[in-house]
């Protein structure tokens, strides 16, 4: 079984940048699209931004032209390129992973990413 593990999260300033991680057990070749999604406090979980296979990107309009995603098969791994941070960007982020075969879903175990004022 595909295991994703998050890192990277942390306490920022407003303003801030922060790059969080997604490694995986397995080739990430193997995957339909990567996401990463973020459940800030109180609120359901939401997607945050998309990666495809073919490398193609989309993002939430909240955070266009902040946040970029992107990924290295030769690490196995996934990014999220976090700048200009605003404190409703506080939320767990949570990386997603669509196996290309099964259409199983992997989800990360989440990492905390707090901006204060």
């Amino acid at each position: 079984q595909v295991q994703l593990v998050e890192s990277g999260g942390d306490l920022v300033q407003a303003g801030g940048s922060l790059r969080l991680s997604c490694a995986a057990s397995g080739s990430i070749f193997d995957f339909n699209f990567m996401d990463w999604y973020r459940q800030p406090p109180g609120k359901q979980r939401e997607l945050v931004a998309t990666i495809t296979r073919g490398g193609s990107t989309t993002y939430a309009d909240s955070v266009k032209g902040r946040f970029t995603i992107s990924r290295d098969y030769t690490k196995d791994t996934a990014y999220l390129q976090m700048n200009s941070l605003k404190p409703e960007d506080t939320a767990v982020y949570y990386c997603h992973a669509q196996d290309r075969v099964s259409y199983r879903n992997f989800w990360g175990q989440g990492t905390q990413v707090t901006v204060s004022l």
